[in-house]
């Protein structure tokens, strides 16, 4: 099996559990049993390692980069890269193989979208991992071509940040929507994230 094969199965495998997951938690929170095992034990998955295997910062990169892109589904024909200037001003921009290229770049007097020299590298397992060994800092242009989108993100910033996001997030638990929680990178604020599962493909 090669790798791309290897990258489906694993993000097809995450979509399902997920799914599965919150499937089982919006039947419990309506008091619907699930036909054929009401009676019976369900098995915690979480705790079974063979089918539930754990991603943490010692697994495979290829494992870090499935997980990454079974979640953080943006369009695949671009993606945006961190940037800071010399004078503490920072912002993402399209990433570009032909940026700051004498003769080619319209930079520091043009802008990238007057360019016709524009070539953008694709939003792929190459380009996340330089993101998750922290050699550069990407961002995912969510909305895709068709005007869809696989993930939410609510920003958290006002002085009872921490309060509120804690009401958000028991709020998607108690209604069975998982989410997930990050601090922002300042420390003043958190993201909550909220993955869509069910099919979306045409």
């Amino acid at each position: 099996m090669n790798h791309s094969s290897t990258s489906d199965s694993l993000l097809e495998l995450n979509r399902l559990r997920a799914e599965n997951a919150a499937l089982r938690a919006l039947l419990e929170a309506h008091g619907i049993g699930i036909p054929g095992i009401e009676n019976e034990a369900v098995p915690d998955e979480s705790q079974d390692e063979s089918v539930n295997p754990e991603v943490s910062k010692r697994s495979p990169l290829s494992d870090k980069i499935a997980l990454f892109m079974s979640l953080f589904q943006g369009r695949p024909d671009v993606y945006a890269r961190r940037w800071e200037s010399r004078n503490g001003r920072c912002g993402y921009s399209p990433a570009c193989k032909n940026e700051w290229k004498k003769g080619v770049c319209l930079k520091p007097k043009g802008k990238c979208a007057e360019c016709s020299h524009a070539e953008y590298p694709p939003y792929n397992e190459e380009a996340i991992a330089a993101h998750l060994s922290g050699s550069c800092v990407l961002g995912i242009y969510p909305l895709l071509q068709d005007e869809r989108c696989r993930f939410l993100a609510i920003d958290f910033d006002e002085e009872r940040w921490q309060d509120d996001v804690r009401m958000v997030a028991g709020t998607c638990r108690a209604q069975g929507v998982p989410c997930a929680v990050e601090v922002s990178r300042s420390g003043n604020g958190a993201h909550l994230w909220i993955f869509f599962w069910s099919r979306w493909r045409r």
